[in-house]
């Protein structure tokens, strides 16, 4: 079995051609974006954590060229500040059906699913794992998403999960150099 070396491990040759096949990355939020917790306050103020190194990775995917999305079940506006601030081409907040979302991006681009990444944590995400072109699962995944996976992240979710797949991406494609000068 013939394997790239990267920063995060050696990965099957095969499979990091499909990464350099990437045209869309689709992510969850809690789990992936985020560690999964919910902060609430007294008042029932939500709160969440977002990593910063992940944001870097969003934007330097930006700029090289992949468009990028989220699609997740639960709405919040923290979520939709942050992926405003990270310049995400389309939010999808309130999904039950992430399908319908995931179809309408196709459309919309119009791109095929094997040209699209989507990165998810738990069972809601099964169905999109197995779509995509490049199903990923973060590292702290439920078993039954990293079973499904094409991918699973040396990060764990919230913790630079995102950033990984960004860099693959990147570096699967040639343009890991850009990796350089975004703000978060």
């Amino acid at each position: 079995m013939e394997c790239i070396n990267t920063w995060y491990g050696d990965i099957e040759k095969s499979l990091f051609k499909r990464f350099s096949e990437i045209k869309l990355l689709v992510l969850d939020v809690d789990g992936v974006f985020s560690d999964g917790r919910i902060y609430l306050g007294n008042d029932g103020e939500e709160l969440k954590a977002f990593h910063t190194r992940d944001g870097f990775g969003m934007k330097a995917l930006k700029k090289s060229g992949v468009e990028t999305a989220v699609i997740t079940g639960r709405t919040s506006r923290i979520v939709e500040h942050r992926m405003e601030h990270l310049d995400v081409g389309f939010i999808y907040q309130g999904q039950n059906d992430k399908t319908a979302a995931f179809d309408e991006l196709l459309t919309k681009l119009g791109l095929s699913a094997e040209q699209v990444a989507y990165v998810g944590d738990d069972t809601p995400d099964l169905a999109l794992i197995k779509a995509a072109g490049l199903g990923i699962a973060v590292q702290d995944a439920h078993a039954s998403v990293q079973q499904q996976a094409d991918y699973i992240s040396r990060c764990h979710g919230g913790h630079g999960a995102v950033r990984e797949v960004c860099d693959l991406i990147m570096l699967s494609q040639g343009q890991l150099h850009l990796a350089t000068g975004a703000s978060v």
